[in-house]
């Protein structure tokens, strides 16, 4: 069943506070994640396992305790994409991106490095964000489940590159 394409704006505000060090990007958040109001709301993502293994903590459950475990790590998170036509959750649709505006979070935060989650994002950020922000971005692979071709434990090992940001 082909899911039809929808003009959806980001509901989900980002997160971060004066001392996030990361700013960690997707795409464009799942129906899941909106459902939910906040990022990688979708079960079988494992973003939240993975960085919870990072830090060798609980995997945080709701959306306030989500944000609260990025908080505590200095980790900011948002979407490089602020508003798309898009079917469903799948990033391949995305059409008539538009993206967020960083400039607040790079203002308030001492950001040493952004990454992003996965190769859509990626190439959403070199396209909108690079120039306009001066700063590029390290990919790391993405946490969604249609990346099944990176276990949980090859996740966190390439993951693992943030801690050094965090130090």
């Amino acid at each position: 069943m082909n899911a039809k394409k929808q003009h959806v704006l980001h509901p989900i505000p980002p997160t971060f506070d004066e001392w996030s060090k990361v700013l960690i990007l997707g795409s464009f958040p799942s129906v899941k994640s909106r459902e939910m109001m906040y990022f990688y709301g979708h079960p079988q993502n494992r973003f939240w396992k993975v960085v919870a293994g990072l830090f060798d903590e609980p995997v945080p459950m709701t959306a306030e305790e989500r944000k609260h475990f990025l908080l505590a790590h200095h980790i900011a998170a948002w979407d490089v994409i602020g508003a798309c036509d898009i079917a469903g959750s799948a990033d391949s649709t995305i059409e008539r991106a538009v993206p967020n505006d960083l400039g607040e979070i790079l203002k308030t935060a001492k950001i040493r490095h952004i990454y992003v989650n996965g190769r859509k994002a990626e190439e959403m950020f070199i396209r909108f964000q690079e120039e306009r922000t001066g700063r590029k971005a390290v990919c790391l692979p993405s946490t969604s489940p249609a990346n099944a071709a990176w276990s949980l434990e090859k996740l966190m090992d390439a993951w693992k590159v943030i801690l050094e940001d965090l130090r």
